[in-house]
């Protein structure tokens, strides 16, 4: 729960941020100070919190996560929080297809239903051809869909590279991608929004650190479940903040995708369940 939270208030802080920076430039300060933050560890590690046969996975993470930051960013930005942090949770639909078509993984009968409920879901917060359809809400599902393909390129990554590997160069990479736009567009910061960049970057190392102490420690579907915790925060600071409530539509579609996507998980998890007791049971099943 504390990460949810972390993950909440950290787009609260970017959306304060992006009144007057650009998307870039937080998107950069956020990056470079992650690095910062991970640099000790990465420095008492060498060479080996760096070796890696996998530059090409890495590359693609790197693109990939860089996406799923700006489109997600800037929805978040333009966009009432509990809405973009609605369609973010599109994410975990993603992740079942790019599993299906990358890892090669069976997924059966009732997690496709489970996708499809979920992007009816999706279609009722864009409501497309009504006046509410926003190219913010494309942008937010665009980076949900980016950070599928993420997920899915960090569990192959997962099964020869440390986690501390994996992050450097992810941390590392989005920012040197970065450096160039943000030096173009950049804005000097008043020393308010310095601050604000800096807890940028520092709650979202720590609310980091948290989720994978978290999902080292705990029950993977529990803690996944918990995550949509995410949506209340969401809602609250919105409300609190920046006058914004969801709309009936916006609640009904965001209750579509969360109960899909917690479903999705659970099907998941049984998944995994059922190859750990049986690795030969891979063929198709309702799952």
């Amino acid at each position: 729960m504390m990460a949810a939270f972390g993950f909440a208030l950290m787009i609260v802080l970017i959306k304060i941020s992006g009144e007057r920076l650009p998307v870039t430039q937080i998107l950069f300060v956020r990056q470079l100070g992650m690095a910062l933050m991970l640099s000790p560890g990465i420095i008492a590690n060498l060479p080996g919190s760096l070796k890696t046969e996998k530059m090409h996975l890495h590359g693609t993470r790197v693109l990939f996560a860089l996406g799923a930051m700006l489109f997600g960013f800037t929805a978040v930005i333009h966009m009432p929080l509990a809405e973009a942090t609605a369609l973010g949770f599109a994410k975990s639909f993603f992740v079942t297809i790019f599993a299906v078509i990358i890892l090669k993984e069976t997924v059966g009968v009732y997690r496709w239903s489970a996708v499809a409920v979920g992007f009816i879901g999706v279609l009722v917060m864009l409501q497309p051809g009504t006046a509410g359809y926003s190219l913010y809400g494309l942008m937010a599902v665009a980076g949900a869909a980016c950070a599928g393909l993420v997920m899915v390129v960090i569990r192959l990554l997962s099964r020869t590279e440390a986690s501390q590997t994996i992050l450097a160069y992810q941390a590392v990479g989005v920012g040197l991608v970065m450096m160039v736009p943000a030096w173009m567009y950049w804005v000097p910061p008043t020393p308010r929004e310095w601050v604000l960049l800096a807890l940028v970057a520092i709650v979202s190392y720590w609310s980091q650190k948290a989720n994978i102490y978290a999902y080292k420690h705990g029950e993977a579907s529990l803690l996944a479940s918990l995550d949509y915790i995410r949506l209340v925060y969401a809602t609250f600071f919105g409300w609190l903040l920046f006058h914004q409530l969801p709309s009936t539509l916006t609640l009904v579609g965001a209750g579509i995708i969360v109960l899909a996507s917690i479903y999705t998980i659970h099907r998941e998890t049984r998944r995994k369940q059922r190859l750990a007791s049986d690795p030969d049971a891979r063929g198709f099943n309702n799952s």
